[in-house]
Parts: structure tokens; C-alpha cells; sequence
């Protein structure tokens, strides 16, 4: 079964194929076999299902719904969260109970008063947007990801407080979540004219932009499966993320931040709002800072302190993240806030109310990454793998017996090797594991070993009929690598990571087997969005940009090949020498003592289309583009440029 913890319990997609009316499952689904059924009731058994305090938090404060709760967007659904209205009564038995309860209070949608003068919009997308209000209008934390779904939170806002303009931004940290629907709140003219501030932590916009640029192509095919971007929305399908549903899948952008917040203990004030900044970098996000409102007695914990085990290594693929330091800010935060604070609300999920709630809301969250990490480090110095403790750790009761602890986004198994990876990287010591055969060529090795493709198949049916679908899942993908168009092979293997899925109570665990699944039977389905939105592009300092490059030459297809372009930004004052030598492109500011191939001259706006072959040849001069020298070296290093490929294969080879 699927492992949240240490016992069998276990990037921005749009749907790729339409959800069957009323949520009803797709024709290829199976029901729940009975040994997941039989997990499910233990389960139930084992946790504290009568305790409805979530429930009464999620609802606290209630103004109004989204009626409906729909946000179209150039004749195409944005946000859908009507389609989650299954979500009532207890869970069927294929979903886990504990994340059927999750996201149903997830789904929990409109305008909440958090406190007075504080308002969060829930459920219109993957996170929340909270409205501060200030002197003359109101401040906006966390405008969601699109623009479409930020615009439809606002106007739910206005209807019910009046037109406030907006005189504040605030991005709490660089995931995209949490700032890619600004253009549905303020106007770029405001920002530039210094009529409305935006607030982030330092290094806001360099990691913006590079998570979603250097390895954007893999991390959005990954996400399609970690959110389940081509499932059907229903009890066999996708059912929720963990954080919230899912993504919307809108109009995603950019506005730099004006104000950099750079320390602990920094206070700024806009439209009569006070805030006391606290720095967060490394821990959930690279740059990411928490917010204290004394006027209001609430701390935003950005997404530090949520309601689930959040990720030290998100599935989709990310950089490891800081488990210690994660806990350590939460310390400090109690430190610093937990004396007067009446209320903790993060950009996830609903609040907590109350001093004492509070902090023993945060002490127990900042326990949670303390003990992953802490425990990890200490078994990894007894000699045990990040598998082996991943099977091994188990929580305390005080965090296995806390709602907001369990594992719907992060899980204590994936968590508990990501711990291991930052420490003791990728190899685990054992000599065999150094230089294994790449997937395919070792699914040939066993299936052979194992006297075929056949034989496997029909071992692995007495198998997933006793329960023990990892081991299921395990040999039969080598049949699937070693001979892809084995049909039993792919049926069973789907069949399996459906019922891997059921069990799940991981939101993206079940999105990733369920996507498995999916594929196995139906197909690829590809990266249902666009990894890198222009607005993105656009924000990219020429260094970024020529890094994004470079990591797209094709080595050994231009190891002969040697090349030097001269790049002149004519508004800045700045030229770059471009040298691809050897397979390898390389940038420098430096002078230079001998002449490039050909020297481009532009202004800096005009780089990101120049760069990605974007640029309309016939209104080059008109851009103010142009090129001195041999006219084809630019073309002769754009042909060193590998195209990523969006599509390509994750269950099969």
C-alpha cells in the first residue's frame, strides 16, 4: 500500500480530457480491492474522526460563496471548484478517509472575516488571498496564480466591503502560487507610478524566476501528474492536492517587487497598515518571510505553518529544502510574536484562533520538520539508507494524532529521504548502487532473470490479488520498460497504481499513481500548460537569460563547434561576450581584446525575444535590433540549442 509514514497507509496543469458529468469516474476505473478497503477501516479506527474542530475554523467567519464557484476566462473554465461537490458524506472506499477529510474542508469556498479588517478569499484556487485593510483602501498578501482567479477573489472582496482600491501588494514567498495573479488585482501603471507598493522577502525575483525557467519543462510535465492535471474530478479520480484542490490554470504573470524586505525585525508601514517582517529563506520556499500585524494581533505564517506535512522535496522536483531551519524560524516566530498574537493564517488553509491555540499550533508544526530532520540525521549516522528510514520512522503520537501533521502534500517517507539527500546526496553507500543499468536496459536484465515477460505477469496477478501492490508495482514496471507494448503488462501495472492511489492519503501521491494509471491505459497526456509564462520570460536579467541557454546546448552536437557573440544592450551601457566552445556557452562582461564573430545590438527589453528566436526578423530594425559581423553566427549558436520536449515518457521507457 501506500507509505505516508512509516506504516501502509500510503510545477501548473489544466485538465486534459473533460471531467465526467457530476463527477462521475472515467469507464477504465475499478472499484476499491479489499485489501484497500480494509486499510480504509483501520484508519478510520485510528485517527480522531470525531474531532470537527477543523470543520468549524474552515467555516468561521463565513460572508459569502462564488455562486457559482466557476471563473471563466476567454470562453474556457479557469477554476472550477463546483466540481469538487462530491465531496460530501463519508469517503468512498476508494479514497483515503483522512484525505477525502481534507479536501473537503479544502473545497470549503468564498469571503471568510478573518479578523476585523482582515479577509481571505478560499477555494478559488491552489491558495488563499488575504485582504488587509488600511486607512483608504486594502492590501492584497498572495494574489493566487492567475490573474482570472485573483480578479474574481477581489470582486467577491469588493461586493461585500465596498470598492477599496488597492494600495499594497505583499508576496510572502517565490512560488508561483503566491504572486502569479497580481495583474488581476493592480494595474501595472500603479506599481510603476509608486501609487500601490509591492512588498517581498530579498531574492524574491531571482528565485522566481529560475525555479520556473532552468528546469521548467520537467517540473510542469511532473506536475501534471502531482496535481492530476488529466483526471476526472470525482471518487476515483482526483479528489484534491493537500494544500488546496488544484491549480488554476489562468493568465499567469509577474510584477516586480519595489520594496525589498531584507531583515528580521523590519517594519513597514502602508495605507496605515503596520507590518514587522521576520526573514524565512531556505525553508519552505528560497526566499520567503512571515508577517506580523500588531494592530490586529495576527501572524501570517506564509506557508511554514499549514494545515498538512508540507514538502522538503515537492514530488514535481524542486531543491531541497532546509528542514532545520524550517523549524528554527517557527521557534523564532513564537519567540518573537507568540507573547500578544491572537491568530495565525497562512496562505493555505483556514486560521487558527487564540493565543494558546496558537502557538501550540506553531510548537507543534515546527516539532514535525524538527523530528523529521533530527531523526533522519540520527539513524543516517547509524548507517541506515534514506529507504531504510524511510520504513523505519515513525512520529510521535502528539504528530500522528494531529490533523494538520499528516501527510497530504509532504509525507514523512518522501520527506525523510529528501532529509537524506541534502546531507548524503544521491548514492547510499552500497557499492552495487554506484553504477546500476539505466531503467530499460536493467528491465531487460530482470525480466530475463525472471523467466520473461510473462511469467512476471502472472506472478505479479497472485500478487496484487494477496495486497502487496508495491512489490506489484515494482517488477512489473520492469516488464512495462523491458517490453512496452505488453498488454497485460500495462493493464495490471495500471490496475495497480489505481489501487496504490486509492489507498493514498498523500493528495499528490494519489494524482501520481492515478496519472499512471491514466496514461498506462489511455496514453500520454502530455504538459497541459505552457512552463514558462512570457510575462516570466520577460523578468529575466540578461545573465538568467544566458544560463536558461546553456542549458539547453546540445554538447556533443557542437563540440567542434566554436563561436563568439558580442551582445550589446544599447539602453543599459552593457556588453556581454557570448562564447560557445567546446559544448559549452559561456557569458562575461569583462573587456575583451579580441573581435566577436558579430556583435547584436539592442536595447535590454528586446533580449528575451532575440534570445529564444521569438523576434520577427522583418520589424527588427524598427525594435532597434542589429547585427554587425557574419550575419549567420547568431544562427549557427541558436543551432546548438536543444528543444525541450514537454511530452516526454514517465511510465513507459
Amino acid at each position: 500500500m501506500t507509505q505516508t509514514r512509516s506504516t501502509d497507509v500510503r510545477t501548473d496543469a489544466v485538465p486534459a480530457s473533460p471531467r465526467a458529468a457530476g463527477g462521475e469516474p472515467a469507464a477504465a476505473a475499478k472499484p476499491a480491492t479489499e485489501a484497500v478497503a480494509a486499510q480504509h477501516r483501520q484508519l478510520l479506527a485510528s485517527l480522531p474522526f470525531a474531532d470537527g474542530e477543523d470543520f468549524e475554523d474552515a467555516r468561521r467567519g463565513f460572508v459569502a460563496a462564488l455562486e457559482p464557484g466557476i471563473v471563466h476566462a476567454d470562453g474556457r473554465v479557469v477554476w472550477d471548484n463546483d466540481a469538487y461537490a462530491f465531496l460530501v458524506g463519508d469517503a468512498p472506499e476508494t479514497v483515503n478517509p483522512s484525505l477525502w477529510r481534507q479536501s473537503s474542508l479544502n473545497a470549503v469556498q468564498g469571503l471568510f472575516e478573518v479578523t476585523p479588517g482582515i479577509y481571505q478569499v478560499r477555494g478559488l484556487d491552489l491558495s488563499n488571498v488575504t485582504f488587509i485593510e488600511g486607512d483608504r483602501g486594502v492590501l492584497v498578501l498572495d494574489p493566487l496564480i492567475s490573474a482570472e482567479t485573483a480578479a474574481a477573489a477581489l470582486s467577491l472582496y469588493r461586493r461585500h466591503r465596498g470598492e477599496r482600491p488597492v494600495t499594497g501588494v505583499l508576496y510572502t514567498h517565490s512560488h508561483a502560487d503566491h504572486f502569479g495573479g497580481v495583474r488581476g488585482v493592480v494595474a501595472q501603471a500603479d506599481v510603476d507610478a509608486g501609487r500601490v507598493p509591492v512588498l517581498a522577502p530579498e531574492g524574491f525575483a531571482e528565485h522566481a524566476i529560475s525555479e520556473n525557467v532552468y528546469a521548467g519543462t520537467a517540473m510542469a510535465r511532473r506536475a501534471g501528474y502531482m496535481y492530476g492535471a488529466a483526471l476526472d474530478r470525482g471518487p476515483r479520480g482526483q479528489v484534491g492536492a493537500g494544500p488546496g484542490q488544484t491549480t488554476s490554470t489562468g493568465s499567469f504573470g509577474m510584477i516586480p517587487p519595489t520594496l525589498d524586505v531584507t531583515t528580521t525585525g523590519q517594519e513597514e508601514t502602508v495605507d496605515g497598515v503596520r507590518m514587522v517582517f521576520q526573514m524565512a529563506p531556505g525553508s519552505e520556499a528560497p526566499a520567503e518571510m512571515h508577517v506580523y500585524f500588531p494592530q490586529r494581533r495576527a501572524l501570517c505564517t506564509a506557508e511554514n505553518a499549514t494545515h498538512v506535512l508540507h514538502n522538503v522535496l515537492t514530488i514535481r522536483g524542486a531543491q531541497v529544502r532546509d528542514a532545520h531551519a524550517w523549524a528554527g524560524y517557527l521557534t523564532e516566530a513564537i519567540d518573537l510574536f507568540g507573547g500578544e498574537l491572537e491568530l495565525v493564517f497562512a496562505s493555505h488553509h483556514w486560521p487558527t484562533w487564540g493565543r494558546e491555540r496558537s502557538v501550540g499550533y506553531l510548537a507543534l508544526q515546527r516539532d514535525l520538520y524538527a523530528y523529521l530532520h533530527d531523526q533522519t540525521v540520527r539513524m543516517l549516522n547509524q548507517g541506515l539508507t534514506g529507504a531504510e528510514i524511510a520504513e523505519t520512522l515513525a512520529l510521535p503520537p502528539a504528530l500522528e494524532n494531529a490533523w494538520h501533521a499528516r501527510g497530504y502534500y509532504g509525507s514523512v517517507s518522501h520527506n525523510v529521504k529528501a532529509v537524506y539527500q541534502r546531507y548524503m546526496g544521491w548514492y547510499d553507500g552500497n557499492p552495487s548502487h554506484l553504477w546500476p543499468h539505466p531503467p530499460e536496459a536493467a528491465a531487460r536484465r530482470y525480466v530475463a532473470f525472471m523467466g520473461g515477460a510473462d511469467a512476471v505477469v502472472d506472478r505479479a496477478r497472485e500478487s496484487f490479488d494477496a495486497g502487496d501492490l508495491r512489490w506489484v508495482a515494482e517488477v512489473l514496471n520492469h516488464v512495462v520498460f523491458a517490453q512496452p507494448d505488453h498488454d497485460a503488462a500495462r493493464q495490471l501495472l495500471a490496475d495497480t497504481y489505481e489501487q496504490l492511489g486509492y489507498g493514498a492519503e498523500n493528495g499528490t501521491w494519489r494524482c501520481a499513481y492515478l496519472s499512471g494509471a491514466h496514461e498506462l491505459r489511455h496514453g500520454g497526456f502530455g504538459t497541459p500548460v505552457t512552463p514558462v509564462s512570457p510575462d516570466v520570460l520577460a523578468q529575466l536579467t540578461p545573465e538568467q537569460l544566458f544560463d536558461a541557454l546553456a542549458v539547453r546546448v546540445d554538447g556533443p552536437r557542437c563540440w567542434h563547434e566554436h563561436v563568439t557573440l558580442d551582445v550589446d544592450l544599447t539602453d543599459v551601457g552593457v556588453r556581454y561576450r557570448l562564447t560557445l566552445r567546446n559544448g559549452v556557452l559561456s557569458h562575461t562582461t569583462a573587456p575583451q581584446t579580441t573581435d566577436a564573430d558579430a556583435v547584436v545590438s539592442l536595447p535590454a527589453a528586446a533580449l528575451p525575444a532575440v534570445a529564444t528566436g521569438a523576434a520577427d526578423p522583418a520589424g527588427s530594425a524598427a525594435a532597434g535590433i542589429s547585427i554587425a559581423g557574419d550575419p549567420a553566427a547568431l544562427g549557427r549558436l541558436m543551432a546548438a540549442l536543444d528543444d525541450p520536449d514537454p511530452d516526454f515518457a514517465i511510465v513507459t521507457p
